[in-house]
């Protein structure tokens, strides 16, 4: 099955108009650090990467900033091209270099995305790519901290659904291996926490960091 019809029938098994997980932390995170990063009198120029039915990027064209929304899938674009018919929407290949300018964007957002990427090396070379020198990369995904770990470990059925190897989840990242990630790949001022759930079982990371300059 070719790639872009393995992320059709994956978002097919998805009910239409879902809230995000953490969709509420997720959007209060992105705002604030958007307009953290508005320069001048522009309106922040903003990559939803892996935009889904477009929730976020309707988030962001309503907050004053400029979006573009890009999926791999085209079931997944289809439905935001339904719901929010006034954004900018493009589909991207899950591999390869994406049609989109150098330097093109302020803030690169990426929602729930990182965990399904097969090519990490590859994917965040393009994400330094469209970014401008200085500009944001700001990112969630699943949190694995200690405890969480360990009750998965002891426990052979959390582990088989956690793990489950039909899943199209990944990678598995903790607030430490993101951190060494975005670092290696040449990223500056790395910031990530975890929030929801209760303290030592946080379900989320929120990441940001800073493309260095040139």
């Amino acid at each position: 099955m070719a790639c872009e019809s393995y992320h059709d029938a994956l978002w097919e098994t998805v009910p239409e108009g879902l809230d995000p997980p953490h969709l509420g932390l997720r959007r209060a995170f992105l705002l604030e650090r958007v307009a953290a990063a508005a320069q001048g009198g522009d309106p922040p120029r903003v990559l939803d990467l892996g935009c889904g039915e477009g929730r976020f990027t309707a988030d962001l064209a309503r907050a004053g900033a400029a979006p573009v929304g890009v999926d791999v899938s085209q079931e997944a674009l289809s439905r935001a091209r339904a719901r929010y018919p006034e954004l900018d929407l493009r589909a991207i290949p899950p591999r390869g270099s994406w049609a989109l300018a150098d330097a093109g964007f302020d803030v690169v957002w990426a929602g729930e995305t990182i965990e399904h990427v097969a090519d990490t090396a590859g994917w965040l070379s393009e994400v330094r790519r469209v970014l401008c020198s200085g500009g944001t990369l700001l990112l969630s995904t699943p949190a694995h901290g200690r405890l969480r770990l360990l009750l998965i470990a002891f426990s052979p059925r959390r582990f088989a659904r956690h793990f489950d190897p039909g899943s199209d989840r990944l990678r598995f990242y903790s607030a430490r291996t993101l951190s060494r990630l975005l670092g290696d790949f040449g990223f500056e001022d790395v910031e990530v926490r975890a929030a929801g759930g209760p303290p030592g079982m946080r379900q989320l990371l929120l990441a940001s960091a800073r493309r260095t300059r040139y």
